[in-house]
């Protein structure tokens, strides 16, 4: 059975900084992408960050590049998001994902498995 645990999440001031990460286990592939999303409140998932695990390039939404980064541990079947600069705009549910393959943007249907979610809270 695959899971993917996220942790990390919290309240933090804009200008702050917080990194997630997601444990996966379980997963059958060799390689194959993963994601982050995110959800605000009120307003539909989207994709934050993702990259293929046998792969050197990563993709990001327009909103957070230059302020997050994506990276993993393949030893430790673990994924990260760093976080910096934070926005009030950057508040929401934080998911991780994996889907098999190597073409990974940001198509939610793609990503067969998800993590249960990890808040973050930007205050103004």
């Amino acid at each position: 059975q695959v899971q993917l645990v996220e942790s990390g999440g919290g309240s933090v001031q804009a200008g702050g900084s917080l990194r997630l990460s997601c444990v996966i286990s379980g997963y059958g592939y060799r390689s194959y992408c993963m994601g982050w999303f995110r959800q605000p409140p009120g307003n539909e998932r989207a994709g934050v960050a993702s990259l293929y695990t046998a792969g050197s390039d990563k993709y990001y939404a327009d909103s957070v590049k230059g302020r997050f980064t994506i990276a993993q541990d393949r030893s430790k079947s673990a994924l990260y998001l760093q976080m910096n600069s934070l926005k009030p705009e950057d508040t929401g549910m934080y998911y991780c994902a994996a889907a098999p393959g190597s073409w990974c943007d940001f198509k939610e249907t793609e990503y067969l498995h998800w993590g249960q979610g990890t808040q973050v809270t930007v205050g103004s």
